[in-house]
């Protein structure tokens, strides 16, 4: 099993409170969970309580391609935490951190094996970007 752990952050102009409820509802999921403008989520359930699942579909927009990522959360905190296992076995862990009128949000996740650590690191932080430029116009 990879042990990498890779981090990606981002601060957020925004209270804890609305960043923690942009994040988790799925009707904000869905418009914000893609890497790229030609991607999208057209489907996001979440039922945030330990023991509780969610899956997002993820997909190409013009059809070519799609996938559900899910998994189990294993850890709620409400405003601060957020730990879950994907449904391949890798564990994630989501901090929110209350700076005021700001939000940091640390997201911390194994690596799988398949891509490399930077193109991991690439793809989440350019998913955590998207979120925080939905969350700051909306």
């Amino acid at each position: 099993m990879n042990k990498t752990v890779i981090t990606v952050k981002n601060v957020i102009n925004a209270t804890t409170q609305k960043v923690w409820d942009q994040w988790n509802e799925p009707e904000h999921i869905k418009q914000w969970c893609n890497a790229s403008e030609d991607w999208h989520a057209p489907h996001a359930e979440n039922d945030l309580r330990e023991g509780g699942t969610f899956t997002t579909t993820m997909a190409a927009k013009d059809g070519s391609f799609s996938f559900d990522f899910g998994g189990t959360y294993t850890k709620v905190e409400e405003n601060k935490l957020i730990e879950y296992t994907m449904s391949d076995g890798r564990k994630v862990k989501v901090e929110f951190i209350d700076q005021g009128n700001e939000t940091g949000l640390v997201e911390s996740f194994d690596a799988e094996n398949t891509h490399s650590e930077e193109m991991q690191r690439a793809g989440w932080q350019a998913i955590l970007d998207n979120f925080k430029k939905h969350v700051e116009s909306n």
